[in-house]
């Protein structure tokens, strides 16, 4: 059905007027009729935090006959559903029909739990493929429609209905999930009015009242509900908060039982309770994971990854092998899911590989036994080899490899040595040409699923290569990567041009490859267009700068070449872009510019970045601003010339202020910066005296010696170190810091006063006598030089 006959179908059956206008305000539920239902509590006290408008409408005629049509008409037709989007009379009327049975007039051959089947569907068809299209749907309050008609809803109607209902609050809260990120499988174009509009209806999906509605469809007999709830939970819990939301939740008669329990005084807050089993939802997941039903077992599979991802609790519990009583009854659920990694059934076998790679980072497994990632590993490669596979699915098995190797330096070395690396590269290779001066527009008529393949294989590669030097030798010279990897970065697929830059930022981190294939391919200039392109999409940006923060550094041979190309202006630019992510690149990328520089080149950096940005009140606020900005400083404040700028920039008393506020900071990495730019400018005999007559500086260093962790106790006590050796005659300011006291305490001659007990520190780090070689003999030093006697010492 073409657009001009989809209108007419519509306009002829739905002729409609407004006959009232309801506003709903602090409730989801308005004071409707209500039907109790075997599964839920008085869901009229589900809270709605903000005011949105419904609309109820008289219908003339809607028929299942002209339903069906509608829905036929949408169904993998995206300017079909973007046209009825923009009907929002029958948007209108669909929402009314999924949540009430009355209010329209349909033909007397056509039964009301029908037409809602009809509607449910094609709600669930316009949500997907089309953000036009979802935007609509959530300005009619289509998904609080839904969950509506499911709390009304009785186990005596019928199954198919129910389950209409239920898969479409799955599509749409699916569709809601993908519009908010991030991605499961890859980046998808980016629409920041319709994130921000689709973020509150999330939260509100996941407040207590309606997880009170959909989560005990659990426990429906019927597969077909239950796995569309396992289905919703999959694909909806990419971030904390729902996460925690739907594995904290329990059943309004269970939270009644744990209030009733408690005393008057005590607390009757539900949330982050322990629950053995990970969780009222994670048990019923792993008991419908004993049905012998291959569609229910994925989705329940899919719903365990979800929910123990970066979920300690969940995964533990899950990783745990049963007690020695329910041993011989059930065997682990560790176990089932790694037989189902064997499975027969690709999508079973996936489902189950992300579940036990979710488990096994996020469960404090034992490092030592890698049956989970070998297993995953095993299996991921033979998908990646399986040419007869879909590109759909390669892609999958691209991304799971990923999650599991992900920032984990064994891991990643664990799928190298399995062969992971060298059938990324293959597959990389046979999608992809090595140069484009035969076939300029070769990616033009691409099918979108072998752009996201090929951004997958590109992000696996890099999150493997990303720690070892030998790795990266390998992707740059044995596999020769390089020129697929170049071509990829002027694709028009967002995905793949983020994936090549991730691996470029790889490569980058090797010195050797940097000053030699970097250079000799052109790829790292390649980037830095990549990087200079104002419109690109930020998440690209982010990615190529980087990048940038590497091939900008002392070491590198383009350091040069981007000054007189105007690297720093485009950093400025960042800064002022609004944009957090690209701020705090701008600032990493100044900070390693800096780094042993020469005086010219300080002066011509902070002469484009203006003195004036490292006292913006929006980066004190920022631990990420603040952190960046400090070594910013240190790295100017690494010679005398250095130091005296900074004091004539900034002036004396700003200067010591912010860094007596840096060094009081609960953020550790504001303080180890603050603490290491105190050294550096304790090496100036002039201002390390106004260091020494700061008495909160000198409290804050005493503290940094008692409680941080060793990476900032060593800066503490060279600088302790450096103001004795500047000025000999500083005995009493120590003294009066307990200083002095503080450092006999850490070598251990007795007689030394902490002055900080384990409630009144900051990091809980240290509390003890010195227990790093470097920080005892530098305290031993500074113990010497404010003339502490030789008996002392034994």
């Amino acid at each position: 059905m073409d657009r001009d006959a989809l209108v007419a179908v519509t306009q002829r059956h739905n002729h409609v007027c407004v006959t009232d206008e309801a506003r709903i305000t602090g409730r989801l539920f308005p004071s409707w009729p209500h039907t109790t239902t075997s599964h839920s509590a008085d869901h009229s006290s589900l809270v709605r935090q903000v005011s949105v408008p419904l609309v109820s409408m008289a219908v003339t005629e809607l028929t299942l006959e002209s339903l069906k049509q509608a829905k036929n008409a949408v169904i993998g037709n995206p300017t079909a559903k973007r046209a009825l989007a923009r009907d929002e009379a029958f948007i209108g009327t669909l929402v009314n029909c999924i949540h009430r049975s009355e209010g329209h007039v349909a033909s007397s051959r056509d039964s009301p739990n029908e037409l809602r089947i009809e509607a449910a569907h094609i709600l669930a068809s316009l949500s997907c493929g089309s953000v036009d299209a979802l935007r609509s749907l959530l300005k009619s309050n289509a998904l609080q429609a839904l969950l509506i008609a499911i709390s009304r809803s009785h186990p005596s109607e019928p199954v198919a209905m129910r389950a209409a209902l239920a898969r479409a609050l799955k599509t749409l809260a699916t569709a809601v999930a993908d519009v908010i990120g991030p991605s499961q499988w890859g980046l998808q174009t980016d629409n920041p009015e319709a994130r921000k509009e689709a973020r509150s209806v999330s939260e509100s999906l996941f407040q207590t009242d309606a997880l009170d509605v959909y989560l005990p469809l659990l426990t429906e007999p019927s597969s077909q509900i239950s796995t569309a709830i396992a289905q919703l939970i999959a694909a909806s819990l990419r971030q904390p908060g729902p996460r925690n939301a739907v594995s904290d939740w329990l059943p309004p008669t269970e939270r009644h039982k744990e209030v009733k329990g408690k005393r008057g005084w005590e607390r009757t807050d539900t949330t982050h309770h322990t629950n053995k089993q990970g969780g009222w939802a994670a048990r019923q997941l792993v008991s419908l994971l004993q049905r012998k039903d291959a569609k229910l077992q994925e989705a329940v599979l899919w719903a365990l990854a979800a929910l123990a991802k970066d979920n300690p609790p969940v995964a533990m519990s899950l990783a745990r092998a049963p007690s020695d009583q329910t041993a011989s009854r059930s065997p682990a659920i560790s176990t089932i899911i790694l037989s189902s990694c064997k499975s027969r059934i690709t999508d079973l076998q996936l489902a189950a590989c992300l579940c036990a790679s979710n488990i096994f980072r996020a469960g404090n497994v034992t490092p030592a036994d890698h049956t989970a990632p070998m297993t995953v590993i095993h299996v991921m490669n033979g998908l990646l080899e399986a040419e007869t596979e879909s590109p759909q699915t390669r892609t999958k098995a691209c991304y799971i490899l990923f999650y599991l190797v992900s920032d984990d330096k064994d891991l990643c070395q664990l799928a190298y040595e399995r062969g992971s690396l060298g059938k990324l590269a293959r597959l990389v290779k046979s999608i992809t040409p090595s140069e484009t001066s035969t076939s300029p527009n070769w990616d033009e008529d691409e099918p979108d699923s072998t752009s996201s393949l090929r951004a997958a294989a590109l992000t696996a590669i890099a999150a493997i290569s990303l720690f070892d030097t030998d790795i990266r030798g390998e992707v740059s010279g044995t596999l020769k990567l390089i020129p697929y990897i170049q071509v990829s970065l002027s694709h028009r697929h967002v995905g793949v041009r983020y994936a090549a830059c991730q691996c470029v930022r790889a490569l980058s981190r090797a010195v050797a490859v940097l000053r030699t294939n970097l250079v000799d391919s052109g790829l790292g200039l390649a980037v830095f267009q990549v990087f200079c392109k104002e419109d690109e999409d930020v998440r690209v940006t982010h990615a190529a700068a980087s990048v940038i923060c590497n091939i900008i550094s002392d070491f590198s041979p383009l350091q040069g070449t981007l000054l007189a190309q105007g690297v720093t202006a485009r950093l400025v630019r960042l800064l002022q872009s609004g944009e957090a992510n690209l701020m705090l690149d701008a600032l990493w990328a100044f900070k390693n510019l800096l780094y042993k520089s020469t005086m010219e080149l300080k002066r011509r950096v902070m002469q484009s970045l203006c003195w004036s940005t490292v006292s913006r009140q929006d980066f004190s606020d920022n631990s990420g601003f603040r952190e960046q900005t400090f070594h910013i400083l240190r790295n100017l404040a690494d010679s005398q010339e250095g130091i005296e700028m900074i004091f004539d920039e900034l002036g004396s008393d700003y200067l010591l202020s912010s860094l007596n506020l840096a060094l009081d900071s609960d953020n550790e990495d504001v303080v180890r910066q603050a603490v290491y730019l105190a050294g550096n400018l304790s090496n100036s005999t002039v201002h390390s005296h106004d260091i020494l007559a700061n008495t909160g500086i000198l409290q804050s260093l005493r503290l940094c010696l008692v409680d941080a962790k060793v990476d900032v106790r060593r800066p503490a006590v060279t600088c302790v170190l450096q103001l004795i050796k500047a000025n000999p005659g500083c005995q009493k300011e120590l003294h009066e810091s307990g200083i002095d006291s503080t450092l006999r305490h850490m070598c251990d001659y007795g007689g030394g006063f902490l002055g900080a007990s384990p409630t009144t520190t900051r990091f809980h780090h240290h509390l003890g006598v010195e227990d790093d070689r470097e920080v005892k003999e530098k305290a031993r030093e500074a113990l010497e030089r404010i003339q502490l006697t030789f008996s002392d010492f034994e």
